[in-house]
C-alpha cells in the first residue's frame, strides 16, 4: 500500500481503526492475524555443521588425504603437520562465520522495546512486539519508532532516518498528503519508519506495518536472502587444487609404471609414487594464505581498517570498482559554512578574516551577521568542555562565529534572547529577541530562514553604506550559483523593536526585516579523498558515489572530487534506476559514477549489476539499508564512528576512521598479499616440478631412483616450508597502485607463472640428474647423498631470486625481509643436520660429504 498516497482518515479506515485507537480484544485478534511485531529469522545452521562446512573446500580434501596417505606409508610428522594446518584453518574460518551470523541479532535490537498506544480510548505503554496495524501511537523526543506508521498529528517532529536512509541530517514531518506514487522513502515525510530516532518534538500515528512487513523487516528479508560470494583466493585456489590434483595423479602413476618396468622393487616405487603425490600437494599453502592474511590484517588495522573477515583483505587486491557512500566517507560529515554573501560580495567562509568585535562597527554588516548568527542559534558546548552539540546546520553557524572571535555564551552575557519564534517546517524559518543588538534600540529580533521567505518578508538589505532597498531578483541570482554548488542557503535578516510584542506572532514580528547576508553550508569533500580517487583511478579502480543525498548536493561533491569524468553520465536518482529494466541497466552501470536518492533495494541491484559485468565491488555503508549491499558485495566495507551493529555485522572490513583513503591503502596492502601468496605458489611449485622431473626423468638417462621417499617428504616439509612462510612478510612491489586490478577470471598461473614453474623446475631436475650421473660415474659412492643436498639447496638459491617480481635482489637490498634470511639459514643447518649427525644418517639414508 501507497500510505502516504492517502489522507488520514482513509488510511484509518481502510485499517478499521479510529483516532482512538482500537480495543484491546480487536488487538488481540488481529495479534493472531499479523503475528508478532519482531523480525523473524530463518532456520540456522547448528554450530557444528558450521564447524564441519570448513573442511569441504577441494585443497582441504586433498590435504587430509594426503595426511591419509603419510600416516598409511608410516610418515607420521607430515600427517601431524597437515592435520594441524587443517584444523587450525577450519578454526579459523569457523570464527568469522559465527561472528557474521550475528548481523540479525544486531537487527533486532534496533527494535523498540515498547510503545506507548491507544487501547479502549486510554493511553497505555505496551510491548512493541504486541503492536498491530491499526494500532494509534504516541511519539515523543528520544523515542524509537516500533513500526511503520502513517503520521496524522506532527508538532515540531523531525525523525533521524540516517540508519535507514543515509540522510545525514533529521527529517521534517508532516501530516499533509502527498501526490508522487513512486517517491523514495527519505521522502515520504508523512510516514514515520520502524528502528528510526524521534530528534525532537512529538506526534500521533497509526500502524500501518509490523514486523517484516516493515521497512527494517523487508531489509532483514534480503539480508537473509542475500548469500556472501567467494573471494577471488577462494575460487582460484579451489581451480588450482583441482588441476594440481589431476596433474599429480597421472604423474605418480606414470612415475610407478615406468619404475616397474625399469626393474624396480613394486613395493619401493608404491612407496616413492605416493611419496611423490605427498610431495606435489603444497601442504604450506593454506598456512601460508592465513598466515598472510593474518599478518595483513593486523598491519591494516594500524592503518585504520578492521578485518572482520581474513579473506577480504586479498580480496582488496582483486577489487575493480569501489561503491562509496557520500557521508562521512566522501564528505567530512560535519556541516560547514562554506561561502558567505555580504555587502555584496561573495566570499568563502574559510577566508574569512573578521577583526575582533571592540574594533568593528557595531552597524556594519560583517558585524551584525557574525552576532546574528552567534545568538539566533541553539547549539552550545556540551558538558565539561565537550563538542558542540545541537542541529547539524546551527553547529556550523556556531562554529565559524567562534573561530572569528564572536563567542556566543559572552555575547549573551550583553544581547540576551527574550522571546522566540521557533522553526516551523511550513514557514521555513525561525525568530529570537534579543536586548539591546543596536545601538539606538532597545530590542532587536533575528530571523533566519529559507531565502524564498525570507526575502517576501524584507523590504531593505544592509550595506556598508547603510540600509538600501532590497533588490530580490540581485538576490535570488546570488542564491542560484550558491545552491547549484551543492550548498544549502539560509537568508539572515534583522529588525529592530523598541519593545518585545505582547503576542509574538508571525504576521506582525516577520515583517518588515533587513536583510543581513546570506550564508552557503554544506558537508564538504575531505581533501584526502580527492588524493585518494586519483590514485584509484591510476589503479585501474573506478570509484563510485551512492547517496541519499538530493541529486544537486551529490552533483556538486562528485565534481570537486573528480569523480565525474568524460566517460560519466550525470548523477542517476532512485527514480530513474527504478524505472530502468533490469537489462538495460547491466548495459549502462559501468557508465555511471554517481547515484542520488537511492533506496535500499537499489544499492543492492548496483552491486549485482557489476557483478554481472565481471567486476569485483567494494561497497561502504553504515546504515540499516547498506547491510544487504554489504553482504553481496565481494568485500563489504562498514563504518566504524557511524555506522550501525547491523553494518559492521554484515561487512567484511570495519573503517576506524571512516574514511575513504583508508579503503586504498587496505587495497595496496591486498595487492601486497596475493603477490606474496603468488611467490610462495611460485616457489613451491617450482621446488616441487623440480623434484618431481628428477625422479621422473632418472630412468629415462637409466639411472636408479635417485631420492627415497624420506628425503622427498624431508624436502617438502622443511626446504618448502619455512623460507615458504617467510615469503608472507615481503614488501611491496615497485608501483603496485599503477597497474590494473587482476582480472576477476584470471587464474594463478598466469603472467608466467606456469611457464616459470615449469622451466626453472626443469633446470633443478637436470642440475640434480647431472649430479648424479657425475658421482655415480667418478666413484658410485655419495651420490643419493649428493643428488638430495643440491636440489635442498637450489630451492634456497631460488626463493631469493624470486623476491621481486620486477627488481633483481642486487637492486632491492639483500637483507628487506630478514625473516627469509632466518628460515635460509635454518633451512640449511638443519640440511647439513641430516648429512653429518650420526644418529640422523641412518634415518634419512645419507653419508657424510667431504667439502669438495
Amino acid at each position: 500500500m501507497h500510505w502516504h498516497l492517502n489522507e488520514a482518515d482513509e488510511v484509518l479506515s481502510s485499517l478499521g481503526s479510529s483516532f482512538e485507537g482500537i480495543s484491546s480484544k480487536e488487538a488481540e485478534e488481529r495479534l493472531v492475524r499479523y503475528g508478532p511485531n519482531e523480525l523473524k529469522e530463518k532456520k540456522k545452521r547448528t554450530t557444528f555443521m558450521m564447524f564441519l562446512d570448513q573442511f569441504k573446500d577441494f585443497m582441504i580434501i586433498i590435504l587430509i588425504i594426503a595426511a591419509i596417505i603419510s600416516g598409511v606409508i608410516g610418515d607420521a610428522t607430515d600427517t601431524i603437520v597437515i592435520f594441524i594446518i587443517v584444523i587450525l584453518n577450519a578454526v579459523i574460518g569457523f570464527i568469522q562465520e559465527y561472528r557474521a551470523e550475528r548481523a540479525m541479532a544486531a537487527l533486532k535490537k534496533m527494535s523498540a522495546p515498547s510503545a506507548v498506544t491507544m487501547r479502549d480510548g486510554k493511553t497505555v505503554t505496551v510491548p512493541a512486539r504486541l503492536l498491530v496495524p491499526g494500532d494509534i501511537v504516541l511519539l515523543s523526543a528520544g523515542q524509537v519508532i516500533p513500526a511503520d506508521m502513517r503520521l496524522f498529528d506532527a508538532a515540531m517532529l523531525r525523525v533521524e532516518e540516517a540508519a535507514l536512509t543515509g540522510e545525514s541530517v533529521p527529517v521534517e514531518k508532516h501530516t499533509d498528503t502527498l501526490s508522487e506514487k513512486d517517491l523514495p522513502i527519505g521522502d515520504r515525510v508523512n510516514l514515520a519508519y520502524n528502528g528510526t530516532f524521534v530528534a525532537n518534538g512529538r506526534g500521533r500515528g497509526v500502524v500501518v506495518a509490523t514486523g517484516m512487513e516493515t521497512e527494517l523487516g523487508k531489509i532483514a528479508a534480503m539480508l537473509q536472502e542475500e548469500e556472501a560470494v567467494r573471494t577471488p583466493l577462494q575460487k582460484r585456489l579451489e581451480n588450482f587444487g583441482k588441476k594440481l590434483a589431476l596433474s599429480v595423479l597421472l604423474i605418480c602413476a606414470v612415475v610407478f609404471a615406468l619404475g616397474v618396468f625399469r626393474g624396480e622393487g613394486t613395493l619401493l616405487m608404491l612407496l616413492t609414487a605416493i611419496s611423490l603425490a605427498v610431495a606435489a600437494i603444497p601442504e604450506a599453502l593454506p598456512a601460508v594464505v592465513t598466515i598472510s592474511l593474518a599478518l595483513g590484517a593486523r598491519k591494516l588495522v594500524l592503518q585504520n581498517a578492521l578485518i572482520r573477515r581474513l579473506p577480504a583483505v586479498e580480496t582488496l587486491g582483486s577489487v575493480t570498482y569501489i561503491c562509496s557512500d557520500k557521508t562521512g566517507t566522501l564528505t567530512m560529515n560535519k556541516m560547514t559554512v562554506e561561502e558567505l554573501y555580504i555587502d555584496s560580495h561573495l566570499i568563502k567562509g574559510k577566508d574569512v578574516a573578521f577583526r575582533k568585535i571592540p574594533e568593528m562597527a557595531p552597524s556594519s554588516p560583517e558585524y551584525s551577521l557574525m552576532v546574528s548568527m552567534a545568538l539566533s542559534n541553539d547549539a552550545h558546548t556540551g558538558e565539561g568542555g565537550g563538542g558542540v552539540i545541537g542541529d547539524p546546520t546551527e553547529v556550523a553557524l556556531y562554529n565559524l562565529t567562534a573561530d572569528n572571535g564572536f563567542d556566543k555564551t559572552e555575547l549573551e552575557k550583553d544581547f540576551s534572547r527574550v522571546g522566540e519564534i521557533p522553526f516551523d517546517s511550513e514557514r521555513k524559518c525561525m525568530t529570537t529577541f534579543h536586548k539591546g543588538l543596536v545601538p539606538g534600540s532597545n530590542f532587536s529580533s533575528i530571523t533566519k530562514g529559507a531565502i524564498e521567505v525570507v526575502t517576501e518578508k524584507a523590504h531593505s538589505i544592509l550595506t556598508s553604506e547603510g540600509v538600501r532597498p532590497l533588490k530580490s531578483d540581485e538576490l535570488h541570482r546570488i542564491n542560484d550559483r550558491m545552491a547549484a554548488d551543492g550548498l544549502r542557503v539560509l537568508c539572515i535578516a534583522l529588525r529592530h523593536w523598541d519593545e518585545v510584542p505582547d503576542v509574538l506572532d508571525t504576521e506582525n514580528v516577520e515583517k518588515d526585516l533587513t536583510i543581513i547576508g546570506l550564508v552557503g553550508i554544506m558537508d564538504p569533500p575531505r581533501e584526502e579523498a580527492a588524493r585518494a580517487i586519483e590514485v584509484c583511478r591510476t589503479a585501474g579502480i573506478k570509484p563510485v558515489m551512492i547517496t541519499g543525498d538530493h541529486p544537486i548536493t551529490a552533483r556538486a561533491i562528485a565534481k570537486r572530487l573528480g569523480l565525474l569524468d568524460e566517460d560519466s553520465r550525470e548523477v542517476m536518482t532512485g527514480r530513474e534506476l527504478q524505472k530502468l529494466p533490469v537489462e538495460e541497466f547491466i548495459e549502462e552501470v559501468e557508465h555511471i559514477s554517481v547515484y542520488a536518492r537511492v533506496a535500499p533495494e537499489q544499492k543492492l541491484k548496483i552491486v549485482k549489476a557489476l557483478q554481472e559485468r565481471g567486476h569485483y565491488v567494494a561497497m561502504t555503508g553504515d546504515g540499516v539499508n547498506d547491510a544487504p549491499a554489504l553482504k553481496r558485495a565481494d568485500i563489504g566495507i562498514a563504518m566504524g564512528i557511524t555506522g550501525t551493529d547491523v553494518s559492521k555485522e554484515a561487512a567484511d572490513m570495519v573503517l576506524l576512521n571512516d574514511n575513504f583513503s583508508t579503503i586504498v591503502g587496505a587495497v595496496k596492502e591486498g595487492r601486497r598479499i596475493f603477490d606474496n601468496i603468488r611467490k610462495f605458489i611460485k616457489y613451491t611449485m617450482t621446488s616441487n616440478s623440480g623434484e618431481i622431473l628428477t625422479i621422473f626423468l632418472a630412468p629415462f638417462f637409466g639411472l636408479p631412483i635417485p631420492l627415497l621417499p624420506i628425503h622427498i617428504l624431508w624436502i617438502n616439509l622443511v626446504t618448502d616450508g619455512l623460507p615458504g612462510l617467510a615469503l608472507a612478510v615481503e614488501p611491496k612491489e615497485r608501483g603496485i597502485m599503477k597497474r590494473p586490478p587482476r582480472h576477476p577470471k584470471e587464474s594463478v598461473f598466469s603472467h608466467g607463472l606456469g611457464i616459470h614453474i615449469v622451466w626453472v623446475g626443469s633446470l633443478m631436475g637436470a642440475v640434480c640428474i647431472f649430479t648424479q650421473e657425475w658421482a655415480m660415474s667418478e666413484n658410485g659412492a655419495h651420490w643419493q647423498t649428493m643428488v638430495f643436498t643440491v636440489l635442498a639447496l637450489s630451492q634456497m638459491g631460488h626463493v631469493l631470486a624470486i623476491r621481486f617480481e620486477q627488481d633483481s635482489l642486487f637492486s632491492k637490498g639483500f637483507f628487506t625481509n630478514k625473516f627469509l634470511w632466518g628460515a635460509v639459514a635454518l633451512t640449511f643447518i638443519l640440511q647439513m643436520a641430516t648429512i653429518y649427525v650420526p644418529f640422523l644418517q641412518p634415518i634419512f639414508k645419507t653419508e657424510a660429504l667431504s667439502l669438495g
